[in-house]
């Protein structure tokens, strides 16, 4: 059955670029679909992180707005950004094939982050990606770095910064790999849960949305970002916490990585990891349950 479908996404160039994918690939399959562009809170505020401001789910507000007066029919996001815990009457549809997860190294002076003089600024808001950065090199000054991705690239080259961090996916999917100069080992800055992969967001009880997105699900995706999800859901969940979960699948065996490290405190960094059999979400869930109580028990809060 064909299906008219409307997508709400941010405009951003990024957003606009997953949308478009996701509009390709459903019209391959016969459905007439059109896009909805819309500015969010979190594009708005660009002055303080997102850490302070409410969190990610500022970029996902104004689209489930959209979702719930009928303007729109699924909103596309990336999957870092969807809070661990929809609003009731939304489901997560489905979650795509995931991208590189990894974090990019981004300078015009630099090859690697341990070529940095001591003192040196590098650019990011992520707290996880803070800790992460401190762990590896306390030395270094670690500012904000708001904004979307083609405005923290200008404010690199404006000499702001002498590198930054990005997500290895977004450079990609934009044909921006050539500004990488390194891709860090997920051993040296594990990725946030949901890195690379694209949810796609809907009303619940919606049975023809739901069957028509079916085949854009990637199954081996969709039970890594559950475990990963998982972990985030059982410390919290809000992007004001410094925590990284990553895992991968091999057949039916599952690693699942986490760490935790304390924004005000030493550069230290607890960590835990679980391997097990995963077949199912619900296993995925446990799994990173798990995780994040083995996380607790190292001290992680």
């Amino acid at each position: 059955m064909s299906l008219k479908i409307t997508i709400a996404t941010r405009e951003s160039r990024l957003a606009l670029w997953q949308a478009e994918h996701v509009k390709a690939l459903l019209q391959q399959r016969g459905h007439q679909v059109t896009l909805l562009g819309m500015t969010t809170r979190g594009d708005q505020i660009l002055d303080r992180s997102l850490s302070k401001v409410g969190g990610k789910g500022l970029f996902v507000k104004e689209l489930e707005t959209a979702l719930e007066e009928g303007r729109a029919d699924i909103a596309v996001h990336s999957l870092k950004d969807v809070p661990m815990d929809l609003p009731p009457g939304f489901a997560l549809a489905g979650v795509m094939a995931r991208e590189d997860p990894r974090d990019a190294w981004v300078s015009p002076h630099y090859g690697r982050l341990e070529d940095l003089p001591t003192g040196a600024v590098v650019g990011t808001s992520s707290l996880r990606r803070t800790v992460l950065l401190r762990a590896l090199r306390p030395d270094l000054r670690i500012e904000p770095l708001r904004g979307n991705l083609d405005t923290r690239l200008r404010k690199l080259d404006e000499g702001l910064y002498a590198g930054i961090v990005l997500a290895a996916a977004g450079l990609k999917r934009l044909g921006l790999a050539a500004r990488i100069r390194h891709v860090f080992d997920t051993e040296q800055m594990l990725p946030a849960a949901g890195q690379g992969a694209l949810g796609i967001e809907t009303r619940a009880g919606r049975a023809e949305l739901a069957q028509a997105l079916a085949p854009l699900a990637d199954a081996a995706t969709t039970l890594c970002t559950a475990a990963e999800r998982a972990v985030s859901r059982a410390m919290g969940g809000s992007c004001s916490m410094p925590l990284a979960a990553h895992a991968t699948l091999e057949g039916t065996q599952m690693l699942l990585r986490a760490a935790w490290g304390d924004p005000e405190g030493a550069p230290g960094l607890v960590r835990a990891s679980e391997r097990a059999d995963v077949r199912t979400p619900e296993q995925a869930e446990a799994l990173g349950q798990r995780v994040a109580a083995a996380l607790r028990a190292g001290g992680a809060h």
